[in-house]
């Protein structure tokens, strides 16, 4: 800009030539004005992210179109709605009857004087307040919260489509921290119970069915709990056995497709898994948990979050053992060695977790 002002004040040279030269400049000056990244950003008109006093429609967002924005659901009634991507938050008020996706979201999912409505979540945070007669399959990285809420179902988030397991990762959310059974009432009534689980034989598709509209239908949706992008635990539902078995995974290339393999292997054995979580740890922490076995395992902690794998059923120790040493023989695995310790490693290693991830 200076360059420019100092060559106006310039004595007149050639009258209307100088004046033809001056505007070159003067263009030449606005062509390289500094652009800064907040003049480029797209705009957000957030009518693109509510759904607001809608009846009897089915709506969504294709995966790519939220993507991590916040997002409002309001005042909807007898209304399927799907938002395949991921999101910031989410909160929904004020809607009745209706059947709702949300896939995963960064932050926190908020339920506000909504009644009958079944939903499928994926989230860091979940509460409802003031509300009646939800039923939710849920994935939630921390303890869901509902307040004044009665009525309330859950069961264990299972879904399906190509582009969830990167919107799981775009919204920091790992698929093996799942407190989807451990609910907090921060309102309990004495004598009355405000929620429960849904049958283990709930169907998703029974709750939530897939979408009707041409648009919504290019997802491509597997709702088939063998297929869940989320492991599908027992959660809190009572043990089958008294034996418990734990089996730790360490860092590395194929960490989660080992952690998935090991969980096909078992459960196709019979045996159940109850609860699943990733989480660094630290030396003093492996000593903890692994014991005598800590200085094995300390260097293999500096490489990333371990998974951890809670198997139940009787011959569940015995069974993890054979299965580890035919199926991972070239993998460092953790493996309760006996059936006497198999619940206190259990124990050890998920108070452990609940601690570092201030549960």
């Amino acid at each position: 800009m200076g360059c420019f002002f100092s060559r106006r004040r310039k004595p007149a040279q050639g009258g209307q030539q100088q004046q033809e030269g001056a505007g070159q400049d003067a263009a030449a000056g606005e062509e390289k004005a500094p652009q800064y990244s907040w003049d480029q950003r797209a705009k957000v008109d957030p009518k693109d992210y509510t759904f607001s006093g809608l009846k009897n429609e089915t709506v969504g967002r294709l995966p790519g179109k939220v993507a991590g924005q916040q997002f409002v659901i309001q005042d909807c009634e007898n209304c399927c709605i799907y938002i395949f991507d991921h999101s910031a938050t989410i909160t929904i008020d004020d809607c009745v009857n209706c059947q709702i996706f949300l896939g995963p979201i960064k932050g926190s999912v908020f339920f506000r004087d909504c009644k009958d409505c079944k939903c499928i979540v994926a989230c860091q945070q979940f509460r409802t307040r003031d509300c009646r007669k939800l039923e939710v399959f849920l994935c939630c990285a921390t303890q869901p919260i509902i307040e004044s809420s009665t009525g309330m179902k859950f069961g264990c988030f299972q879904y399906y489509y190509p582009e969830l397991a990167l919107q799981f990762k775009d919204a920091g959310l790992s698929i093996f921290n799942n407190t989807w059974s451990n609910i907090h009432d921060f309102t309990p009534v004495s004598g009355e119970n405000n929620w429960g689980l849904l049958p283990e034989t709930a169907v998703v598709q029974d709750y939530v069915p897939l979408p009707s509209s041409e648009e919504l239908k290019a997802v491509r949706i597997f709702t088939d709990a063998s297929k869940s992008i989320i492991p599908i635990t027992r959660g809190r539902r009572q043990k089958s056995s008294d034996e418990s078995c734990l089996a730790v995974f360490f860092a590395g290339d194929y960490t989660t497709a080992n952690a998935r393999k090991l969980i096909d292997e078992m459960t196709g054995k019979g045996f159940q898994l109850v609860q699943t979580k990733e989480v660094l740890m630290k030396a003093e922490d492996a000593h903890r948990v692994f014991q005598q076995h800590a200085s094995e395992f300390v260097p293999l902690l500096e490489k990333g979050p371990v998974v951890a794998l809670e198997f139940n059923g009787d011959g569940a120790v015995e069974g993890c053992q054979s299965t580890v040493n035919e199926v991972f023989s070239g993998t460092k695995v953790f493996v309760s060695e006996s059936k006497a310790s198999a619940s206190q490693d259990v124990d050890n290693f998920y108070n452990f977790a609940d601690m570092q991830m201030g549960m």
